[in-house]
C-alpha cells in the first residue's frame, strides 16, 4: 500500500520519514504546540523517532494516517495532520493536526485539513470512503475550533471529562463533519 501524497496551492503532504525526526522533534518540544495535547513537550530526539515510526505502523496496520505539512517552496517540514484513526466498516475517522507557532495564522492548517477531508470523502485514502469525519478540542483552543469551523464542522457538544492526561481530566469539545454537508 503506497502512503498517498496530496497537494494544495502552497502545501503538500507527504509521509513522515526517518529524516524528519529533528523537525518533528522541533514540533512536539515546543510547549506551545503541545498545550492541549495528550503528551507532554518531546525533550530527546529518540521521542520524535518513536512517533515517526508509531505514525508509520498507524498506516501500514489500517488504522490511520499522518502527513508531514509541507511548505511546496522549500519543503520544509511545518506540521503534522491526518487522521488519529479511521474505521473503514463504519466509514469514519478522527482528525488530528498540529503546527509551528511560527507559521500560526496563515491559514496553513485549514488548508491542510480541506485537502485530507476532500481526500477522505473522495474515497482517496486507503480507509476507502469517509462519511464522517470528528475532531476534538479542550475548551479554550480557539485556534483549534476556528480550524475546524473554517472546513465546515459543527460543534456537537461537550464531552466532560472525556480524556484524561498531564495528571488531570479534560473535557472535550465535538465537532463533526457529515460528507454530505462539505462543500
Amino acid at each position: 500500500m503506497r502512503f498517498p501524497v496530496l497537494e494544495t496551492n502552497r502545501l503538500r503532504l507527504t509521509e513522515l520519514l526517518d529524516e524528519d525526526a529533528e523537525s518533528v522533534f522541533d514540533l512536539f518540544s515546543d510547549e506551545s504546540v503541545t498545550e492541549y495535547y495528550d503528551l507532554e513537550a518531546f525533550n530527546d530526539l529518540s521521542q520524535a523517532h518513536n512517533l515517526i515510526k508509531f505514525f508509520r505502523n498507524r498506516f501500514e496496520e489500517k488504522l490511520g494516517i499522518r502527513w508531514a505539512i509541507r511548505l511546496k517552496e522549500t519543503n520544509e517540514l511545518i506540521g503534522t495532520c491526518g487522521f488519529n484513526s479511521w474505521n473503514a466498516k463504519m466509514k469514519n475517522a478522527v482528525l488530528g493536526y498540529d503546527l509551528l507557532p511560527r507559521h500560526w495564522g496563515m491559514g496553513y492548517t485549514t488548508e491542510a485539513v480541506h485537502r485530507i477531508v476532500t481526500a477522505a470523502f473522495d474515497g482517496e485514502l486507503p480507509c476507502g470512503e469517509l462519511h464522517r469525519i470528528q475532531g476534538d478540542t479542550i475548551p479554550g483552543n480557539t485556534a483549534s475550533e476556528s480550524v475546524l469551523v473554517k472546513v465546515g464542522f459543527k460543534e456537537e457538544g461537550l464531552r466532560r471529562h472525556s480524556g484524561y492526561w498531564k495528571n488531570k481530566f479534560h473535557d472535550l469539545k465535538c465537532f463533526g463533519l457529515i460528507k454530505t454537508e462539505y462543500s
